[in-house]
């Protein structure tokens, strides 16, 4: 089973922000991050998930996304997701990366559980750390959707 970890954080949300994640699959571990100068908390706990699914190399495998996000786990546990996609995502925020979201949901059907952050969880503490440092660092990525379309993007 692939284990995938995620986090995301933002300084302001929306302000600078970054994901984390941590995958585990057997004895292999891999850590991804990236920061961005301008987004929210919610998008960044999303690209997280994303990023770990675009990440995965082959198909087949039972994937499992751990994040503490309810925004996240609920819309896909509770379906939410593919309501708003039947509205074509009708002034829903984050639609692009929901729509980005989709084919790898359909790809590799992952799992999801949620996890309390900040409670002591080793894979979700580490995400946490990649993913402030990722806020912090130098040389922000832009999200472009975010910044062309904040006011179709409020949370």
């Amino acid at each position: 089973m692939i284990r995938i970890y995620t986090d995301g954080a933002a300084q302001g949300n929306p302000g600078p922000g970054g994901y984390g994640v941590v995958m585990k699959y057997n004895h292999h571990v891999k850590e991804l991050s990236e920061g961005f100068r301008l987004t929210t908390n919610n998008r960044m706990e999303l690209l997280a998930v994303i990023a770990g699914l675009e990440a995965v190399k082959k198909a087949g495998i039972p994937v499992t996304i751990y994040s503490d996000s309810k925004y996240v786990v609920d819309a896909v546990e509770q379906g939410w997701i593919w309501n708003w996609e039947k509205k074509n995502f009708a002034k829903k925020a984050n639609s692009d990366l929901w729509r980005r979201f989709i084919p790898l949901y359909h790809a590799y059907k992952p799992k999801f559980k949620w996890v309390k952050g900040h409670a002591g969880h080793p894979e979700n503490e580490r995400c946490d750390v990649l993913a402030v440092a990722a806020a912090q660092g130098s040389g922000l990525l832009v999200d472009t959707w975010y910044e062309n379309n904040r006011d179709l993007a409020a949370e």
